[in-house]
């Protein structure tokens, strides 16, 4: 090679193309959700939609649970509207929702707010002791009642007659019989009313109180501009559940005063159960629809009132 002459570049060879990686369908599986979610929809579909669909079927039959169901149409309805027992019944058990409800809002909201106080010395203690009731067999504390409740030899009216007070009939005297089953449930359920409305309160940010402190508020001001609004929800899910579970109340009646005397306890789910107890399944069936239809309507009812303006 002579000087000054230039040598052309070597042009490389290209290596050959790697195999390139076999592309991974990105179609998601079509089935495979739905077949997660499916076993929800069987039991569903076989515990819940089924067994209502019968019984709205079997709300319009004459059906005794054997034979042929006859239809007669909207008659069961217009029975139990018509029937003095029914409207008895539910009288009873708006009278229940009276001694309970409200008394039950009212107490466990002074609960809670002493609950979540967290200068509170045995604030475990006091928890443990509020949901102790709840988690009884009410069975049990039933039996417990009729003993304690008795005219004769119970320790109520012997604390009564302690102080010179006569005894009272609280379970064979219509004006008595219904205050203390409702006492029975206040004593059962309010430990689950404390819970719902002490979540409640926790929830509230704890600057909106030290805001209110800074501006001068007073805690009694504090609670009905500040507590009371922000707990409004906790309290109309309470009022919701409690109104579907003393209209529905059969368990206290039926094993404390078998709905006496003279019907004074027959509640809603009790005057129910006595349709079912007799094979009258079909006015049975209608009962419960109306039952439903009734708390449905109580409920919207308070939610509504209990609804901040805002929303």
């Amino acid at each position: 090679m002579t000087s000054g002459t230039l040598t052309p570049p070597r042009k490389e060879r290209a290596a050959p193309d790697a195999p390139r990686p076999a592309r991974r369908s990105r179609r998601k599986p079509f089935l495979a959700p739905y077949l997660f979610v499916a076993p929800f929809y069987v039991v569903f579909a076989a515990f819940g939609l089924y067994p209502l669909v019968f019984a709205l079927q079997l709300s319009f039959t004459d059906w005794k649970g054997a034979g042929e169901a006859n239809f007669i149409g909207l008659e069961n309805y217009t029975y139990l509207l018509t029937s003095e027992e029914f409207w008895s019944s539910l009288g009873n058990s708006a009278v229940m929702w009276l001694l309970i409800v409200p008394l039950q809002i009212v107490g466990g909201l002074a609960a809670a707010v002493l609950l979540a106080n967290a200068k509170l010395r045995l604030r475990g203690m006091f928890r443990v002791a509020f949901i102790a009731p709840f988690v009884t067999p009410l069975v049990a504390m039933a039996q417990v009642w009729i003993v304690a409740f008795d005219t004769d030899y119970g320790l109520v009216n012997h604390l009564f007659n302690s102080v010179g007070l006569p005894d009272v009939d609280w379970l064979q005297s219509t004006v008595w019989a219904k205050p203390t089953l409702a006492l029975l449930f206040l004593w059962k359920t309010t430990g689950f009313a404390i819970i719902i409305l002490l979540a409640g309160l926790q929830a509230v940010p704890g600057d909106v109180y030290e805001a209110a402190a800074l501006d001068g508020a007073s805690r009694k001001r504090q609670f009905w501009s500040l507590t009371l609004p922000l707990v409004r929800r906790s309290i109309a899910f309470l009022v919701v559940v409690q109104t579907l579970a003393v209209f529905q109340m059969f368990a206290e009646p039926f094993v404390v005063t078998q709905g006496g005397p003279y019907g004074s306890t027959t509640t809603g789910g009790l005057y129910l159960y006595n349709h079912i107890l007799a094979s009258d399944l079909g006015t049975g069936a209608a009962n419960s629809f109306l039952l439903v239809l009734l708390v449905f309507a109580l409920s919207l009812l308070s939610v509504r009132l209990l609804r901040s303006r805002d929303e």
